[in-house]
């Protein structure tokens, strides 16, 4: 992690986490008011979670970590869902996904298919962390769990994660 002390530099990050804090705004609405339109049966993408992704690949592990606190925190307000449970999971999310950090090698992960893979991986400890607090041992048994709010939940939410890749290759080539 770099330290810029010019005023050039530090108007720049101001700018770029007043974007990130603007889309995962945008995101939250988008999850309360049109998920059900997109939502097969039961399950959602959760889009909120693919933006923490980002930023730990972009930033950090540091800055990722916060920004799923962050996230996390302001979507179980919003959802009024459990406090702290989105923020519990979403942190733990971004601490994965801030292993996959390499320094002025952003565009490149986030540019292909690694990012997709990497966000399954961080959508799988997501729904692991975020589910455990509401199944009860005696509902179900682990493997329909793991397979419903585990594995398809978190494929779902990379099929999406695939327009936020496009839209990095887009500015890569463009």
């Amino acid at each position: 992690m770099k330290i810029i002390f010019d005023k050039k530099g530090k108007r720049s990050q101001v700018r770029k986490f007043t974007y990130y804090a603007i889309a995962a705004l945008i995101l939250s609405f988008v999850n309360i008011v049109l998920l059900d339109f997109i939502a097969v049966g039961t399950l959602t993408p959760d889009f909120l979670l693919i933006l923490c992704v980002w930023i730990a690949v972009t930033e950090g592990q540091f800055f990722g970590i916060i920004a799923g606190f962050l996230c996390g925190i302001l979507f179980d307000f919003i959802s009024h869902d459990v406090i702290g449970t989105n923020a519990l999971a979403k942190t733990a999310a971004a601490f994965v996904a801030g292993w996959f950090y390499k320094e002025n090698k952003a565009n490149i992960t986030i540019g292909n298919f690694r990012f997709l893979a990497i966000v399954f991986v961080c959508s799988l400890v997501h729904n692991m962390v975020y589910f455990l607090f509401y199944i009860k041992s005696t509902e179900i048994s682990f493997f329909p769990f793991f397979l419903k709010y585990g594995l398809a939940t978190s494929l779902y939410t990379t099929v999406f994660a695939i327009f936020a890749m496009l839209v990095k290759m887009q500015r890569k080539g463009g």
